[in-house]
């Protein structure tokens, strides 16, 4: 038959006396008197068949034993305290899983997402990584992604239309003064979305898609906005993903943006979802947030 393990109270109280040296240290921190804390270490060593303390008069020494069990014992308290701060932080209350393209997940929905968590500060939010190459997931409560709105098994609300906008910081800009300028500037890329320089192109009336004296290409949109803002060269983005820092001047579009609309981005769900009251929550605080950023994109020059 296994033994019982000695009490935590006593198992406390030699880890603290043994650490600080004395029982009147060990008492302040545990916040009881002197007395109990020998009274308790006493009854361990009982229970134990061993001292773990030479008592002096005017010190605590600990034996062989002692020296083997305190860091062992502070160790253990170490991971109680680490795995209750865990507990605590465990929410008992409703759960949002948004997957969400990294680049608007990025330079658009976790800048604004403290104005959610204000409103609902009992609502765990989870980003996960969403976008039209991965697939959409039952797990997730809803997502945002961009597209025609035609998602079999979803419906789906559109938030903002979109168009797409070259950019580049103001001190590369300096050179953007005509369309051909370009060819002195370097081209920022996103591997798998060439095809968006010659959307742009067209869309700002030229007749030959845009060429530039070089070009650095990413592996995402997220990637290519970041590079465009640290001065790598010019950038063709979603014009949501540049809105904050066109904004704040820190990118700007040389050439102006295009009227035309190149898609929407949509916030999509099961039907059955709609029972959550996160998800509710979350639509109309995109609303809201849709609404300011189609003020944001005509005050930058853009209406759809």
């Amino acid at each position: 038959m296994a033994r019982r393990p000695p009490s935590l109270n006593r198992l406390r109280a030699f880890e603290s006396a043994a650490r600080l040296g004395s029982f009147a240290a060990a008492a302040a921190e545990l916040n009881v008197t002197p007395a109990a804390v020998s009274q308790k270490v006493r009854s361990l060593e009982e229970g134990l068949g061993f001292k773990l303390f030479r008592r002096h008069a005017n010190n605590l020494e600990l034996t062989d034993q002692g020296r083997a069990y305190q860091p062992g014992l502070h160790d253990a308290f170490e991971a109680i305290s680490r795995l209750t701060e865990q507990v605590r932080a465990m929410r008992a209350g409703p759960v949002l899983t948004v997957g969400v393209a990294p680049a608007l997940a990025l330079h658009w929905l976790i800048p604004r997402l403290p104005g959610f968590s204000k409103l609902h500060a009992d609502t765990e939010v989870r980003v996960a990584t969403g976008g039209l190459m991965n697939p959409l997931r039952d797990d997730w409560t809803c997502t945002v992604r961009r597209g025609e709105g035609n998602w079999p098994g979803y419906e789906a609300m559109e938030l903002f239309p979109s168009t797409l906008v070259a950019v580049c910081t103001p001190q590369v800009a300096r050179q953007l003064r005509r369309m051909q300028d370009l060819r002195k500037a370097t081209g920022i890329v996103v591997a798998h979305l060439r095809e968006q320089w010659a959307w742009w192109s067209e869309a700002m009336g030229n007749k030959a898609p845009a060429r530039c004296a070089s070009e650095v290409s990413f592996g995402s949109s997220s990637m290519a906005v970041q590079a465009a803002i640290d001065g790598v060269g010019v950038a063709v983005a979603q014009i949501h993903y540049v809105s904050d820092a066109l904004a704040a001047r820190r990118l700007v579009a040389p050439f102006g943006i295009p009227p035309q609309r190149y898609e929407s981005w949509y916030l999509a769900f099961r039907t059955v979802r709609l029972q959550e009251p996160a998800l509710g929550w979350f639509r109309d605080w995109l609303r809201g947030e849709s609404a300011r950023q189609m003020q944001l994109c005509a005050k930058l020059g853009w209406r759809a």
